[in-house]
């Protein structure tokens, strides 16, 4: 940054305002990893860096920095934040969320779970938790996340056996939590996904008065009025046409993912009878329309799920990308959509990933800096965040059907040295019996 700034024990020789109009340039360059130390400098730069004009000015120079954010399940009762800065590669620790109650204040536990209408939903959700106990000791478990305008929301999930509404955003800039609008419904286990600036959230489980059933309804947020509208609901067209009462009944219908692409959202959709999940393709939200329709069948069927039939992916450079855990125990292979020939397509390399049928989260995918990461687990317990490599292709731009094969082919007869020149890890911490549970960036 050329000349080197001092922001420790340093004396303002001019007047406030004087110098945090001359500070705005210089304060929206500086790496937000230095803010902390900025702040002290005087109350003026402390409220310039706490404010969002300097931010806006960060936009305007191009300053921006995108930072990764995971969210992991401590010892199975806290749920705690951790931030990367992937150009210094040092973490921050944020704030806990704030300690909730359930919203109708009543403590029944699990035995929600043995009211008639509920067991299968209930062996899924134990299933996914790992231990009976957990609904009652983890507030926000099964809650979703999402990133929009700048700030992290956790929407919804279990406090108590209940299915909250309640909706909370992390604001970097001031590094803090506050409450906001809360979902038309309580939620636990739904999808989200952002599109033209706005939270899309769908499905998950809800509890009524038979105990907890599946939700196919969806909503939006609005950040900038504050407001949730809802929107169509899912129509789950394939659980429609079930040849009898009796499967209509055992099988329940779910969403298992959900990602923003090509100005759509795609949300992949199961039929389960705990453990057991039944892929029936899914459904595309149109905005312009306001209306769904059924996904592509070659996405549908060919779109890589991991354990308790949830579906990850995450958009480079416009390019949708999953992976695939069946080759083996201990590694994984890249997909990539080819919307052309609406087909997934395999990119040669394995991803080294530890614990694969014994983690409820043992990766997490994520898309900065213009490449592919990989967030897991590596055999210290240290939470690895591995970067894709330009030798597999990863971080090329949009590409036509005909540059995907022609990439493909390269990539069989380049691909055959050592794993580590595939991924790099830029970054790891150490986790110890820390879970994964879900990453987001965040662009500031």
């Amino acid at each position: 940054m050329g000349a080197r700034l001092s922001l420790n024990n340093h004396k303002a020789s001019c007047s406030e305002p004087f110098e945090v109009s001359q500070a705005k340039p210089i304060l929206a360059r500086i790496p937000r990893i230095w803010h902390f130390k900025a702040k002290l400098v005087s109350k003026g730069w402390k409220a310039a860096l706490t404010g969002g004009e300097c931010y806006k000015l960060r936009k305007e120079l191009g300053t921006t920095e995108e930072w990764l954010y995971i969210l992991t399940k401590l010892d199975g009762e806290k749920l705690v934040w951790h931030a990367l800065d992937p150009v210094s590669c040092i973490w921050q620790r944020l704030p806990l969320m704030p300690n909730v109650a359930a919203e109708d204040g009543m403590r029944r536990g699990l035995r929600l779970w043995n009211m008639v209408g509920s067991s299968i939903i209930a062996d899924a959700i134990r299933g996914w938790l790992g231990r009976k106990d957990a609904l009652e000791e983890i507030p926000f478990c099964g809650c979703a996340i999402g990133a929009v305008n700048g700030c992290l929301y956790v929407m919804g999930g279990f406090c108590r056996a209940s299915a909250m509404k309640s909706v909370w955003r992390y604001d970097p800039i001031v590094n803090s939590w506050s409450e906001v609008a809360p979902m038309s419904i309580g939620r636990a286990y739904c999808k989200t996904g952002v599109l033209n600036n706005k939270l899309y959230v769908v499905g998950g489980v809800t509890r009524g008065r038979g105990g907890l059933t599946p939700l196919q309804s969806a909503e939006v947020f609005d950040p900038c009025s504050g407001v949730w509208t809802e929107i169509p609901s899912m129509p789950f067209s394939k659980a429609q046409v079930l040849p009898t009462a009796f499967l209509a009944d055992l099988l329940k219908p779910i969403a298992t993912g959900m990602t923003s692409y090509k100005g759509k959202l795609y949300v992949p959709q199961s039929l389960y009878c705990w453990p057991f999940f039944v892929d029936v393709g899914g459904e595309v939200y149109d905005p312009e329309t306001n209306s769904w329709v059924e996904m592509p069948v070659g996405m549908g069927e060919g779109w890589p799920a991991k354990q308790a039939g949830t579906k990850l992916s995450v958009i480079v450079d416009g390019e949708l990308y999953a992976l695939d855990p069946s080759s083996s125990l201990d590694s994984a292979r890249i997909k990539v959509y080819d919307d052309q020939d609406d087909s997934w397509k395999t990119i040669e390399g394995d991803v080294p990933i530890r614990d694969l049928a014994d983690s409820e989260s043992p990766y997490l995918l994520a898309g900065f800096l213009g490449k592919l990461h990989v967030i897991t687990k590596d055999v210290n317990h240290n939470i690895s965040v591995m970067q894709a490599g330009r030798e597999n292709g990863l971080d090329s731009g949009p590409s036509t059907s005909s540059t995907i094969d022609e990439n493909l082919r390269d990539l069989s007869g380049n691909l055959s040295a050592s794993l580590g020149n595939l991924w790099k890890v830029i970054a790891n911490r150490s986790a110890g019996s820390a879970e994964l549970v879900s990453c987001q960036i965040l662009d500031i």
